[in-house]
């Protein structure tokens, strides 16, 4: 792709100075794998807000299977479809304390193997949590890549990340899933964009 080069030094220019990576340590994994469940079909500040609620009473994989069912659905009602999102985080948080020792797996395959954990979560999860190179395609990341001519539009969310991968170095991955973001965010929008 030609304009790799360019979209690359695009996004460093503009976005560059919000990247710094770090492994996070297993309770703060734990904590963003959980905040990432929240946020599936919600808006940032609800899923921010019902995060902080929940991790005031609980923080850790045994502390939120043994919370009832009821008070975890009360904490995180703000987040949408609560119901579900609370079956979704008991249910990992269980698989993460029988089949991973309470330990956030860091392969893919095994992150999508919990629970409510699809290939966006995971690759959130390995990117932030554990700084492994990985595209998260979020809603941002899919829009820009298509309206860019980075993907076909009848690309899926799949088709797209490998694309994303096999178009830019892994050292820049992290900057391609950032920058698509904020870049989506303050100009790609879903209506009026100004990337078109």
């Amino acid at each position: 792709m030609d304009n790799t080069r360019i979209i690359l030094s695009f996004l460093e220019k503009r976005y560059g100075m919000h990247f710094s990576t770090s492994s996070m340590k297993n309770q703060e994994v734990f904590e963003l794998l959980i905040e990432t469940i929240l946020s599936q079909r919600t808006r940032d500040e609800n899923s921010e807000k019902a995060a902080l609620q929940l991790f005031k009473v609980a923080r850790t994989p045994q502390q939120i299977v043994k919370l009832p069912t009821s008070k975890l659905q009360n904490l995180i009602r703000i987040s949408g479809p609560y119901r579900q999102k609370t079956r979704k985080i008991k249910k990992a948080s269980k698989m993460i304390l029988e089949e991973y020792k309470g330990k956030v797996p860091n392969q893919r395959e095994e992150l999508m193997e919990l629970y409510g954990v699809g290939p966006k979560t995971a690759d959130i999860v390995l990117m932030y949590g554990f700084n492994k190179p990985a595209i998260a395609v979020d809603t941002h990341v899919f829009q820009v890549s298509k309206r860019l001519g980075l993907a076909d539009l009848k690309d899926d969310v799949e088709e797209v990340k490998e694309g994303l991968e096999s178009f830019f170095p892994k050292n820049k991955w992290y900057l391609i899933n950032l920058g698509f973001v904020m870049f989506g965010i303050e100009f790609c929008k879903p209506i009026n964009p100004l990337c078109v």
